[in-house]
């Protein structure tokens, strides 16, 4: 019954998870409010605030499990990808506490995690299954085989679908993070009301750069006409921006399950957590007889339990990481 504490700290939550025998214990994460006030985050403030928040977030994860240090059997941290400074911290705070305990390190794919936040509670897909991850940095589509079996078979050519919310969201002047105020919004709109071109793009590849150009467009053009067009149609136009980016998702996600034959289909990621998203996927699924499976929403955010999973994973095959690890901003599957 390994005990593993894992740390995640690829952006700007600072988080830790204690798991044992594959079963989350207590998962805590440090938000940090300050990047609101520059539309982004700031890799510098964020990595900063990461030196503050691991220490108490490490111990309060400890305390809520009822777990002591001297009881972990390995300590797993995000290796890769994320923003390097964010990285580091979290990467020296594991790979310090790894030589204090003498225990193994376990370095984590921060994508593949978030595909194995499926793998946390029951009921969980059986393998093989397809899953769309999609957050702020990243749109994909994996297959997997089994834990250890992890295959990117189709992925954005340019923006991932968050950061295509996120920037239609600051065209519409809404405040960083704007995707899920799009969603707000969009739940009191009608989807129908504007339309947007989908991209045609072969295979399972996405592509977001032709969708946001068209809704840059479209908002000059409405304003030249009535400078106030955004503020009386706000709920419409974010309903069928969040209509077009669902359908391009959902589209392409439902080719890959044609071609591959499978029907287990999941989904993870930061934009999991959308509800038009969700209730379009799940709509989606019973339609064709699939069986659907979505993280619970702490677990589609970044947080410090999908990483814990993956460890665990990794510890039952002993696949750990030398202390000379390094982590990468960027990395291939």
């Amino acid at each position: 019954m390994p005990a593993i504490l894992a740390i995640e700290s690829s952006c700007d939550d600072t988080g830790a998870a204690i798991c044992r025998d594959g079963k989350i214990l207590s998962n805590l994460i440090a938000s940090q409010k300050i990047h609101e006030q520059y539309g982004g985050v700031v890799p510098e403030l964020a990595s900063r605030a990461h030196l503050q928040n691991v220490v108490p977030v490490v111990s309060e994860a400890l305390q809520k499990a009822g777990v002591q240090f001297a009881q972990i059997d390995a300590v797993a941290f995000t290796q890769a990808p994320g923003l390097i400074g964010s990285l580091l911290v979290g990467a020296q705070f594991a790979k310090s506490l790894s030589m204090s305990l003498q225990k193994p390190l376990i370095s984590v794919h921060h994508m593949q995690a978030h595909v194995l936040a499926n793998m946390i509670d029951d009921p969980k897909p059986s393998f093989p299954f397809l899953c769309l991850t999609v957050s702020g940095g990243h749109t994909q589509i994996v297959l997997c085989e089994s834990p250890y079996m992890l295959k990117v078979i189709g992925e954005t050519i340019d923006d991932a679908a968050g950061e295509a919310f996120d920037k239609s969201a600051k065209l519409l002047g809404l405040p960083y993070p704007g995707g899920p105020l799009i969603d707000q919004f969009a739940a009191k709109g009608n989807a129908t009301r504007f339309s947007f071109p989908e991209p045609n793009i072969p295979g399972f590849n996405f592509s977001f750069s032709g969708l946001k150009t068209s809704i840059l467009y479209f908002l000059k053009a409405e304003q030249i006409k009535n400078e106030n067009f955004i503020a009386k149609n706000l709920p419409d136009i974010c309903a069928s921006i969040q209509h077009r980016i669902v359908s391009i998702l959902l589209k392409k996600l439902q080719r890959a399950a044609e071609e591959t034959g499978i029907k287990n289909i999941c989904i993870a990621g930061g934009v999991s957590a959308n509800s038009g998203l969700r209730k379009s996927f799940e709509e989606l699924g019973q339609k064709l007889n699939w069986k659907t499976y979505i993280p619970k929403f702490e677990y589609c955010t970044d947080n410090a339990a999908m990483i814990a999973i993956t460890a665990h994973y990794k510890y039952l095959k002993q696949d750990f990481a030398d202390i000379t690890i390094s982590p990468t901003a960027r990395a291939e599957w």
